[in-house]
């Protein structure tokens, strides 16, 4: 059976009544003589060429399509006996033919194969009633009955009356794991039978066995979501309600396919809460059930999205509301500052937004001796090069040609520092017209969470001195922003002009 559904194949009914119908006939005898056994599909062996099955006691089944051939009762250890068999012959001979297995979502055979005669849907649908209070029980009845579809197909098995199947007995086929017939049908005449094939039946007009006609090939893949409305469509077919969830310890239902499904979509009803058949009486954790395990994850993704928007949706009104603020509070402070006629230098820890981190402090500072440089004859201590030369004022001063640290150029620049009194020669805000405008720190890819102190050294209008530090350490980061200063144009002015920045992401 595996091989014919991985094949898309299945059996002709002919086949079916060739296997079924000596099956059922050594079974029938074997519970005459009071044996009870569980049948499933891998139960079955063949013993030169007649099938059989195995002895009694045999271990649960683990296979999903052994389990669903089980009759309810035996799902909690007890049947075993001849109306459990009736339910089994009917579930594997209901896979044979269709090469689906019997559970929630299943169709009428008819449906799946429309070139199967009716009267196999009513065959099946009695001997697949889950409560065996209402099921047949007479083994022999049910292989007569099939037997009866293809009579050439097998050795005829102990007279039975097919008919009388359900004769004297309360048969409650509402009860059937067979759905019942789709609505359009309801109370409308059956279409005439089709034509059966002659190879279906068992032989041709003058008796003589034909060649049997390759099963139909399966359906072509679909892609999930087409399954998934195939599966729903099916699932809501059966209006029964018959379904039951185990939710905090309380049974909730019993519900119809629709409803368990609105259950599930809205999010009431989880993978993990235990859903029961109540006619198969099969109890599993909805994630066990392939019927209805896609729609609980679905759900589930759903949820999950629906939560990831809002609390998007609640993030961009947060930043929305926090950029608005710092607005104001920039517009409200440039205004202030124009106003008192403050140019010269930042107030503590000044909040001006640029690019996408803030701005935490500037300085600048002049590096010049008083009177020029002491010794012209002195080499520089901070190991760069430089060169004399003599400014407009008439003071001469070392040159540097750049690429080196912002401490080496002070160094290099002078022999002896003297610092005290001096004022920069260029303003904190002509040094920082460039270096303020954060936007090179973000472009170096510096995150929000890190912090960027620069120290430039200035001199005739560039950067001869840079060093970056950023806390946390990230040399990367430090070697770009160094380069992008190092490329910037500055104010002119023959001093040495040192200027400390400080950024901060927010």
């Amino acid at each position: 059976m595996e091989k014919r559904r991985a094949q898309g194949e299945r059996y002709s009914v002919r086949e079916v009544v060739a296997i079924i119908v000596p099956l059922s006939t050594d079974l029938a005898a074997r519970h005459d003589r009071g044996e009870t056994f569980r049948l499933t599909p891998s139960a079955i062996r063949f013993e030169v060429g007649s099938p059989t099955a195995l002895m009694p006691n045999q271990p649960a089944p683990k296979l999903p399509r052994d389990r669903a051939c089980m009759a309810p009762e035996e799902r909690s250890g007890g049947g075993g006996d001849s109306r459990s068999t009736v339910f089994s012959i009917g579930a594997i001979a209901y896979e044979m033919l269709t090469g689906d297995a019997i559970g929630p979502g299943m169709r009428r055979p008819t449906e799946i194969v429309p070139a199967l005669p009716p009267i196999i849907d009513t065959i099946l649908s009695k001997a697949l009633i889950g409560d065996p209070a209402h099921r047949p029980a007479d083994i022999a009845m049910l292989t007569q009955a099939l037997h009866n579809l293809a009579p050439t197909a097998s050795q005829a098995p102990p007279a039975a009356d097919a008919g009388s199947l359900d004769d004297d007995f309360e048969v409650d086929i509402s009860m059937s794991m067979m759905p019942p017939p789709p609505k359009a049908s309801v109370g409308a005449p059956l279409p005439p039978p089709a034509a059966m094939p002659a190879d279906l039946m068992g032989g041709n007009e003058s008796g003589n066995f034909v060649e049997v006609a390759e099963a139909p090939k399966g359906p072509a893949p679909i892609d999930p979501t087409s399954a998934l409305a195939q599966m729903r469509a099916r699932l809501e077919s059966d209006p029964r309600p018959r379904y039951v969830v185990i939710k905090d310890g309380m049974d909730h239902g019993p519900f119809s396919a629709v409803e368990l499904l609105q259950q599930i979509a809205s999010g009431t009803f989880i993978s993990q809460h235990i859903l029961v058949d109540s006619f198969s009486q099969d109890e599993r954790p909805i994630s066990d059930w392939e019927e209805f395990a896609p729609f609980a994850e679905h759900a589930k993704l759903n949820k999950e999205i629906v939560a990831e928007k809002k609390e998007l949706e609640r993030s961009v009104v947060a930043e929305g509301k926090t950029t608005r603020n710092k607005a104001l509070f920039i517009g409200g402070s440039l205004a202030i500052v124009a106003a008192l006629g403050v140019t010269l230098w930042f107030v503590a820890k000044p909040k001006s937004r640029s690019g996408q981190v803030m701005l935490e402090g500037n300085t600048a500072l002049n590096i010049d001796f008083d009177g020029g440089i002491k010794s012209s004859g002195n080499k520089p201590t901070g190991g760069g090069k430089w060169s004399g030369s003599t400014g407009s004022d008439g003071v001469s001063r070392p040159v540097l040609s750049g690429g080196m640290s912002c401490e080496g150029a002070m160094n290099t620049y002078v022999t002896e520092l003297k610092m005290s009194g001096n004022k920069p020669d260029l303003t904190s805000g002509q040094l920082g017209a460039s270096l303020n405008n954060g936007g090179y720190v973000v472009g170096c890819g510096a995150p929000f969470s890190m912090t960027v102190n620069i120290c430039a050294a200035i001199q005739n209008g560039r950067a001869v001195g840079v060093t970056v530090v950023t806390d946390p350490s990230n040399p990367g980061v430090a070697s770009c922003i160094s380069s992008r200063i190092r490329g910037m144009s500055f104010p002119s002015h023959p001093s040495l002009d040192v200027t400390r920045t400080v950024f901060k992401g927010e």
